[in-house]
């Protein structure tokens, strides 16, 4: 059994390690949860010698073969949560990470099941993230472009908003942008921002907002 701080940091280097195909710095770890790089040292040799991650000196670290399933669990539970909170308690999607984030360390297999046969096996979350399967398989990841990569009256389709600042979720959500919705670029502003039509109305996104949300290209 791993604390749940000791969680948090599995899951952070299977996340990043993910992103990049690449061994995960110490500092990425670092920027990603908040905390100083000595602290994230000290629970990477915790995890280390539980045998879940590997370390080289200057590299970085990955997770191994036997803590790929430990991380998958606990994604699966975090995306199953936000799910569950989003679709059946009716949680905003921009309150939905910090929920789960709390409640991923504690529920039960059981309960895990029977979230996922109420929400009948959800291939996504709330965001358009991957929910790895029972199995505890690894996922594809979303694929797509970057929102800030079209050019100006390119149309797409919204695969995935990986950014997780509840400020921002908020926004969108306010302005109707999310998984499965039908956007047009209307104008990329040499200063940084993207403005997009959603159902007619228009929305400025900032460059680094733009970028966290990823599209399939419509034509």
């Amino acid at each position: 059994m791993l604390s749940p701080e000791l969680e948090d940091y599995l899951k952070t280097v299977y996340q990043l390690e993910r992103e990049s195909g690449e061994r995960v710095a110490t500092s990425e770890v670092a920027e990603a949860l908040e905390v100083e790089p000595p602290t994230v040292v000290k629970m990477l040799e915790k995890l280390e010698d539980r045998g879940l991650v590997d370390r080289e000196k200057y590299s970085g670290a990955r997770v191994t073969d036997d803590g790929e399933p430990v991380a998958l669990e606990i994604v699966r539970h975090h995306r199953l949560l936000e799910a569950y909170l989003a679709e059946e308690l009716d949680f905003s999607w921009s309150d939905v990470h910090e929920e789960a984030d709390r409640l991923e360390h504690h529920i039960s297999e059981e309960l895990e099941r029977r979230v996922a046969a109420a929400l009948d096996d959800p291939e996504r979350d709330p965001h358009g993230a991957p929910i790895p399967n029972e199995r505890l398989e690894p996922p594809e990841e979303v694929e797509g472009t970057p929102l800030d990569g079209l050019d100006e009256g390119d149309a797409a389709v919204v695969e995935s908003v990986e950014d997780e600042d509840s400020d921002v979720l908020d926004y969108l959500e306010r302005h109707g942008v999310g998984p499965d919705v039908e956007v047009e670029v209307v104008e990329v502003a040499p200063f940084g921002m993207v403005t997009v039509a959603v159902e007619g109305a228009r929305v400025s996104l900032p460059d680094e907002v733009a970028r966290s949300i990823r599209v399939s290209e419509t034509g």
